[in-house]
Parts: structure tokens; sequence; C-alpha cells
């Protein structure tokens, strides 16, 4: 019985295959050939230089390469942005830019040719489009130099300008030509700033509790109140307070009233005050509220007030539930919160003192598109009278009080507030209700 032997590595091609009775001999004549060095890693003990079986071997790995980039090592995107780079979703196409500003062109080996240029800034962005097969990277020379002819700088994005963008982009990004805006407390500030900047895309205006208005606090005893002002007084004069009895919602309502008189009295000072005086006094405010103190002042404010505000803006505050509460700090499990608020905060100072921008409360009779303005009857921040002034202030603007709520109508009495907004936006398009219809029918 002729022993098989496994075929080893050959010096020599092998003659052609001979016949199954001279396989014995013609293995035995073979002459194996051992490699110098170790075995191959698919050697076995038993066959050092033995052929594996194909099904054992590794595979083999073909190497592609374009232009001396390994093709099997390919990366996404976003692993292949640059620090500076940034992605702008446009109908669900990430698309890939850079935003270069004059601030941060200080690069001095530019061009010397316009090292004059901050003086000719013609305060437009300038967009760099690549061409065919390129990218960004073509630009990379000339993105510094031309950001100081742009002069453009970038957007805050806690200011209202960026609020208002944002805002048209969404309608944009909803494919629409007009929205409806709805507004709430500082948000009607955002809805009618951007009625006034793109006019033609705003179908209507809904603002519900709009804080457009700073409360003026008088002295005691001066009576100088409006018809709804007048009202509101003297209901919180007739037991002393319009809040609960609690003794923690007179003192949040105490701490309130100081915020608000010391936000009236800063922004007063910061106008009255000359231009260079104002402008020191605003870099000293805003030099604290971003320093370490104005972190931990916001910080014990959120945490002695926060809640207790929540609880105070509604009518009912034994109505607010703990799913309430989780829902209005959510945010501040989010990093960076403080840094935010304070942000916002300085921009709203910042955009009260601006010399070259007439204020929203003045521009009111500027509005002719549809306006609806919703109150709380009770609501403590932003009083109903408060609210009523901005519906006088405004050409054929409706105004609506729903009853037993505060400062969240849309929260304490949903059903309510969307009945009013539906017959508003109704007479607005002219689109009767199903009420309306059956009453025609009858008629």
């Amino acid at each position: 019985m002729p022993q098989k032997v496994p075929l080893p590595c050959y010096l020599q091609s092998p003659p052609s295959a001979p016949h199954p009775r001279h396989s014995a001999a013609f293995s035995r004549s073979l002459r194996p050939c051992r490699p110098n060095g170790p075995p191959p890693a698919f050697a076995s003990a038993e066959f050092p230089g033995s052929v594996p079986d194909i099904a054992q071997m590794p595979p083999r790995r073909r190497h592609r390469s374009v232009a001396g980039i390994d093709q099997d090592d390919l990366l996404d995107p976003d692993a292949l942005a640059d620090p500076d780079s940034s992605f702008y979703e446009i109908n669900g196409i990430r698309v890939h830019h850079k935003v270069c500003t004059h601030e941060d062109s200080s690069d001095q080996s530019a061009d010397s040719a316009i090292t004059n240029a901050d003086q000719n800034q013609i305060g437009l962005p300038i967009v760099l489009l690549h061409g065919f097969g390129s990218s960004v990277f073509s630009w990379t020379h000339i993105m510094r130099p031309l950001a100081r002819i742009a002069g453009a700088k970038p957007i805050n994005p806690y200011s209202m300008a960026f609020s208002v963008m944002a805002t048209l982009a969404f309608i944009d990004q909803l494919g629409a030509k007009k929205a409806v805006l709805v507004g709430h407390s500082a948000g009607c500030l955002v809805a009618v700033e951007a009625y006034f900047e793109a006019p033609e895309r705003v179908a209507a205006l809904v603002l519900v509790a709009p804080a457009i208005f700073v409360p003026v606090f008088r002295r005691k005893g001066v009576k100088e109140y409006g018809v709804g002002e007048q009202e509101w007084q003297n209901k919180k004069d007739s037991n002393g307070s319009n809040l609960p009895t609690n003794p923690l919602n007179r003192i949040w309502g105490k701490f309130l009233e100081l915020c608000l008189w010391i936000a009236g009295f800063l922004m007063n000072m910061i106008r009255a005050i000359g231009s260079i005086v104002r402008s020191l006094y605003c870099k000293a405010v805003v030099a604290v509220l971003r320093s370490s103190v104005g972190v931990r002042l916001v910080r014990l404010v959120m945490d002695k007030f926060g809640i207790l505000a929540v609880r105070n803006a509604w009518y009912d505050p034994s109505k607010v539930t703990d799913h309430v509460i989780q829902g209005y700090t959510k945010p501040l499990r989010s990093r960076g919160w403080e840094m935010a608020l304070l942000e916002y905060t300085i921009s709203m100072i910042m955009d009260s003192i601006s010399s070259s921008k007439v204020p929203v409360s003045e521009r009111l009779s500027e509005i002719s598109c549809p306006v609806l303005v919703v109150s709380g009857d009770t609501d403590r921040l932003v009083p109903r009278w408060n609210t009523e002034r901005v519906a006088r202030a405004i050409p054929g603007a409706g105004f609506e009080v729903i009853k037993n709520s505060g400062h969240l109508p849309q929260e304490e009495r949903p059903e309510e507030f969307v009945s009013v907004v539906e017959r508003f936006l109704r007479k607005a398009f002219g689109r009767p209700s199903e009420q309306e219809k059956l009453f025609q029918a009858a008629a």
C-alpha cells in the first residue's frame, strides 16, 4: 500500500502528473525544499513545510491606491474635518464649509497690498465657491485677506439677530413662503423682529404675554395708571398682593419686583449717561457677568428661585406637577448653561443701548399683518395691562384674555388657548370653523 506524502514546495516545476500506481515512487523521488528562516505561519508541528488547505490560508489583501491614497483606509467626512470646519444641513444634505471673519484675520503673512483694508471694509459677507475636483483648501491663502475686506463680524448665537436669522432659516427649511409666528414672553420680541426683518415671510403674529414694554415702577402714592393698569393695581392692592398667601410666594414676589426694578433702573441709567461713559459702564457690567462672580450668581438665583419662579408663573401653583418641573429644569443638565444664560443677558443689554437700532416698542405701529395678543388674567410677570398696551399700539390687533391663567395660558388652559388662536386664524385667512359652517347652513 503506497504511503501518501504531502506535496512540499519545489525547486523546479514537477513533471506531468504520473499514473496513480507510480505515485509512491514519484513522491519518494522528490526532494523537499526547506526555506531558510522560521517556518511559515500556517506550518504545523507535524508537517513544518506542508501546504495548508485553501480554507486555512489567510486572505490575500489586494492593495488599492488612488493618487497615493490607500482606498482600503477611507474615513467619514466628519473624521476628515479640520478644527475650523463647519457643517450646515440643507434639505437633508450636510454641506461642509468654513467661516473666516476679520477678527480671525490676524495673520501678518497675508498680502501686504491690503494692510489698510480695514479702512475700506464693504460690510458684506464674501462667499467663495471652489471648482470641480477642488475643495475649500483652494481658498486657504486668501480667506483671511478677503475677510478683512468684507469686514463681516460673526453673529453672536445668543443675540436677537441670530434668533431672527434662525427663525427665517427654519421657515426656509420647512419649504414655506410664509409662516404664522407664535411667540411667548421674550419669544414675542423674536417674532416681531423677524417680521421687521422680512415682513413678506410672516403671515400673522400671535403674541402671548409679550415682554416688549419694560415695566415702569412708580413711587407709592402716585396714581398714574392706565385703565387696564389701574384695574390690575387695584386687584393687587386689595389684599396687599396678587400672589397666593404662601409666605414663600410673597418673598418671591418681592424678589421678582426687585429684579425687575433693578433691570429697569440699569436700562434707564444706560440710556441716560453719555456714550463714552455708557460704553465703559457696559464693559464693566459685561466683565462682571462673564467672571466667576457672574457664574456663581446665576447658579445661586436659579437654585433658590428657579422652581419657585415656575410655580408662580401659573395661576394655581398647586397644579405644577413634577413633570412640569422636570421639563423646565432639564436645560440645567446641559454643560455650560450658566454661560449661555449670561451671554443671552449680555446680548440683551448690548441690544438695548444700540443707538443705531430703534426699539421694537417704538415700531409696533408699523406692523400691518394680522396680530393677536393673548394674556392670562392673573399674569404676575407680564401683567394684563402691559399686554393690552401692546395690543393698543398695533393697528387692528386683537386682544384676548384667558381667565384663570397666569403667564403660561398655553399650558394652563390649552383647549381655550387653541380655540382662541384657531378663531383668530380662521378670521384672518377667511376659513370658517365647523360651528360657523353649521350656523351659515342653518341661516
